[in-house]
Formats: structure tokens, sequence, C-alpha cells
């Protein structure tokens, strides 16, 4: 499968495609607003997976180029650019190509993170509304740490939550989350109930920001 990364060249973007491409056989690429950085990130992941002994090669493009060619589209952009990374690349997205949301909305305060909810009423529904009609919208990977994540040398027992209305979608997405060693994907129903999977990050956050020792605390659900 060939999964574009959006913003690959951030903190999520990152973990998520040092693991994908650390873990399994997939196709990774990196995309940007500027392609120069795509490639400049991409060439910097190759060299670190190469320093693990896995030969891969990664590609960096400009953002709707590297739609075009995914099966699977990770909008890793903050939320505010979420609904204009989108509608970027409309025209570039086959009808069942997947689009994946992580981002989440937040404020800060003195007293720590707090969910920033936007009018759609989560970051998963404003890419849904942003997409073209009918295409397959799926949230995960919202409460994960990006350090974490994308360091190889630590080993996940994480859960990442799921939600979207195409059941096909969620489950491809799934899969591809627990393709990550040491992932779990659970169901968390339609996008309705995004709002209360992407409002456990700031939770998360302010968990390790109150707790020595716990910097990239997780979630898992028993």
């Amino acid at each position: 499968m060939r999964i574009a990364l959006l913003g690959g060249t951030g903190d999520i973007g990152q973990g998520l495609a040092l693991r994908w491409a650390y873990d399994t056989s997939h196709e990774i690429l990196i995309g940007s607003r500027t392609p120069e950085k795509a490639r400049t990130k991409a060439e910097e992941y190759e060299t670190e997976l190469d320093s693990r002994g896995v030969e891969t090669t990664i590609n960096g493009f400009e953002n709707a180029m590297a739609a075009d060619r995914a099966d699977v589209v990770v909008l890793a952009v903050p939320p505010y650019h979420v609904s204009d990374t989108v509608e970027e690349v409309a025209d570039r997205l086959d009808d069942d190509t997947i689009l994946v949301s992580p981002a989440v909305g937040m404020k800060g305060d003195e007293h720590g993170m707090h969910y920033h909810r936007p009018g759609a009423g989560s970051v998963t529904a404003v890419a849904a509304e942003a997409a073209p009609e009918g295409q397959p919208v799926v949230g995960a990977f919202h409460n994960l740490a990006a350090d974490r994540l994308a360091n190889l040398d630590v080993e996940l027992d994480l859960d990442t939550l799921v939600v979207g209305n195409d059941g096909d979608a969620k489950e491809t997405v799934q899969s591809l989350a627990e393709a990550i060693e040491g992932l779990r994907a659970l169901d968390a129903g339609p996008i309705e109930n995004a709002a209360e999977v992407e409002s456990i990050t700031p939770l998360v956050i302010n968990i390790a920001k109150y707790n020595d020792g716990m910097h990239d605390v997780g979630v898992r659900f028993l």
C-alpha cells in the first residue's frame, strides 16, 4: 500500500513514516507545501532507517503530488491547516483514497493544555466537511506522543482510537495502525465520536506535564 503523509516533515508525520517504514513494506511518501523540504526530510528518514539495517526508498513531493500517488493520505498537519490541505489536494484523490486525520485542536495556558473544539465538532469532522462528497475519512493516531513514536529505540505498548463512518476505510486504517509493532487500534465508532477521542490528547499532555518520568505518556485501555 502507498501511504502519503502530508506535512510529513513534522513530528507526528516523522513518527508514522519511520514506524511504517521500519515495521512494514508499505511505500511511504512525504508531502510538504515545499517539495525541497519534503525531499530533504525523506532523505533524513532513509538515513535513519539505513543506520538500523533497513534499506528502503522514501520519496518526497509537494502535497498534491504525494496525494495523487497514494492509497491512504494522512493529514499530518496542524488543525488549522487541515481544511486548506484537503481542499488543496481534493482533485488529486481517487474516490477510494482514504483520508486520515490525526490532528487535535488545543489551546494552552499556565495550567496546561485544553481541548479547543472547532465549530464542526472535531478536527476529523473538519476534514470530512472539506473532503469531496463520498470520500472516506477516518480519525486516528490522535493520542500518541510524537517523540516516542519517532524514537525507534522505544518499544511501543499503546492504543490508538479510530473513528469513521466508512467501515471498510476504518478497517484499513486499523490494520495499518496495528502493522506498527506495539500499537493496538480500537474502534471508537463514527466521526460523531471524534471530539471525545481528540479531547484525550490534552489530558495526556497534562498528565505528562504534572508527573515526573511521564514525558512520553500514552494511552492503553484494559
